[in-house]
């Protein structure tokens, strides 16, 4: 998810216009995604999409051992079960979302996985509220760990509501984000500058680096301070966006220049290898619930309601309240406020347009961008080894 120039983040930032692609160009790699030319036989949507269905292989066989075990406490079952169910729901949710309809397997039988039909997104949906609704009693509020890299009933619960937003269910999203809004772990980070720091109490789930001291995924992906980037920048047009005298353009933003040109690097994570101490890769973050609880307001025509929490995140950004809005514009506000507080992250930029059905935004900045494109294309490695999954994705 956070991962390298394979992971989400690299791959649904720049096939959106969050980030310019530098990676030296070749047949079926990252750059094709980049110029939206991508193919059934593209390696990195391999690869994505392989390495997904293997977690979810993995998740599934700790179901059924969790399950067998006759020597763990059953409160450590049920939580075991209720974190394997939600990190299920999440590859699910992200494969569905770049993909649209996809296989879906809770067991990890080889000659009945090979064999899988495409669910429709509604029922695929509908499978995800159900797994996470199974999910949620399993699990507690209180973290299993201080450092909160272990998923509570409050992550299962985000997810839900992300579901239900999905499916339109904007009163029922509106119930479950209100309660994290409202749980007592969690408080809204005043300080632009701390938010990243892997101590707050506004995180509900971070991956932590592999060793001590590592440097998170996202700082070395973005890692660019001599030269012209090898990998990503910000894109133009994303640095170009931001309102005057946004924090967030000058904390989490640095400008280089090279041969008379400017380079935007995202420094929301500053550390490097052998130097972090304080810095995990965040996945869900309280300010995404903000944004989210908006919409589910706003879609219920209560956009003033929902200004109180966008106005939270724009006062942090040293930016004025919100005038009064329509339902419309205020949906408006909340897309450029997802995208100047989430760029580089998890692949939001491309996930919130098109939840929004806002895909369209991208024709602007992206010259070869297509409507067919809110898909991938399924691997054709994958239709070869499974007819059962054709047809192919449209378009491609």
């Amino acid at each position: 998810m956070s991962g390298d120039t394979t992971g989400s983040g690299a791959i649904l930032g720049t096939y959106a216009d969050d980030l310019t692609c530098f990676v030296e160009p070749s047949s079926n790699s990252i750059t094709d995604l980049y110029n939206n030319i991508q193919q059934p036989t593209n390696n990195v949507v391999y690869s994505f999409w392989s390495r997904a269905y293997q977690h979810i292989y993995y998740t599934n066989a700790i179901i059924e051992g969790v399950r067998a075990s006759t020597g763990i406490p059953q409160r450590d079952k049920d939580r075991l079960i209720g974190e394997a169910v939600t990190i299920r729901s999440i590859l699910y949710l992200y494969l569905q979302q770049m993909f649209d309809e996809i296989p879906y397997t809770s067991v990890t039988d080889y000659n009945y996985n090979s064999k899988l039909s495409k669910l429709s997104e509604p029922a695929l949906l509908n499978q995800l509220e159900n797994d996470l609704q199974s999910a949620i009693p399993l699990l507690e509020d209180a973290y299993k760990n201080p450092e909160r890299i272990f998923i509570n009933r409050k992550v299962a619960e985000l997810l839900l509501a992300k579901v239900h937003l999905l499916k339109g269910d904007w009163h029922k999203a509106e119930l479950l984000l209100s309660g994290i809004i409202q749980a007592p772990e969690y408080t809204f980070e005043n300080d632009l500058t701390k938010v990243f720091l892997k101590t707050g109490s506004h995180i509900l789930w971070q991956l932590k680096p592999a060793n001590a001291t590592d440097a998170t995924k996202e700082y070395l992906l973005y890692n660019f301070t001599v030269s012209i980037p090898k990998t990503f920048s910000l894109s133009d047009q994303l640095a170009d966006s931001f309102e005057p005298n946004d924090l967030r353009k000058q904390k989490w933003i640095q400008t280089l220049v090279f041969n008379q040109k400017n380079y935007y690097r995202p420094i929301k994570y500053k550390n490097p290898a052998n130097a972090n101490t304080n810095e995990y890769s965040i996945v869900f973050r309280l300010e995404e619930v903000y944004l989210l609880y908006a919409e589910a307001l706003t879609q219920q025509n209560r956009p003033n309601e929902a200004a109180l929490y966008i106005d939270k995140i724009r006062q942090r950004a040293g930016l004025t309240i919100l005038p009064m809005q329509t339902p419309d514009t205020m949906l408006t506000k909340i897309k450029d406020e997802w995208r100047h507080e989430f760029f580089a992250e998890m692949g939001h930029r491309f996930l919130d347009l098109k939840r929004l059905n806002q895909l369209q935004d991208l024709n602007i900045s992206k010259p070869n961008w297509q409507s067919f494109h809110k898909a991938l294309p399924l691997p054709g490695k994958e239709l070869l080894i499974n007819p059962n999954l054709k047809p192919q994705n449209t378009g491609y």
